[in-house]
């Protein structure tokens, strides 16, 4: 009984929250506050998806490792490609919290919560 349990909590442990669906966030940064929303789709420990909001729109890659969440996706902003970083934790499956690089314009944070 014993191994059985301790095989079950092991088990439980290895599989993270999935992130598939509808996540409204918000962002401070250096540059300014946004809301984007984000669609993810979740295949193992891979995440694709579409970022819109205020950088317009863009598809967007990343991965997720327990609890921890990194995704990016690229944006043309005054002819240039700018690459949008997302390092965040979940917090449990409907939250997450983080921080945001905008290329080398500006950090800040992020928060967002699944619809």
């Amino acid at each position: 009984m014993r191994i059985l349990f301790a095989f079950l909590m092991f088990a439980a442990c290895g599989f993270g929250a999935d992130l598939t669906g509808t996540w409204d966030a918000d962002v401070e940064t250096d540059a300014g506050n946004g809301n984007p929303t984000f669609v993810f789709k979740q295949s193992g420990d891979e995440i694709t998806g579409r970022y819109s909001g205020a950088l317009g729109e863009a598809d967007l890659k990343g991965t997720v490792n327990g609890d921890k969440v990194e995704f990016r996706f690229k944006v043309s902003a005054g002819g240039d490609d700018m690459e949008i970083v997302y390092s965040g934790t979940l917090e449990g499956d409907k939250k997450m919290k983080g921080t945001v690089k905008l290329g080398s314009v500006a950090n800040g944070t992020f928060t967002a919560e699944r619809k």
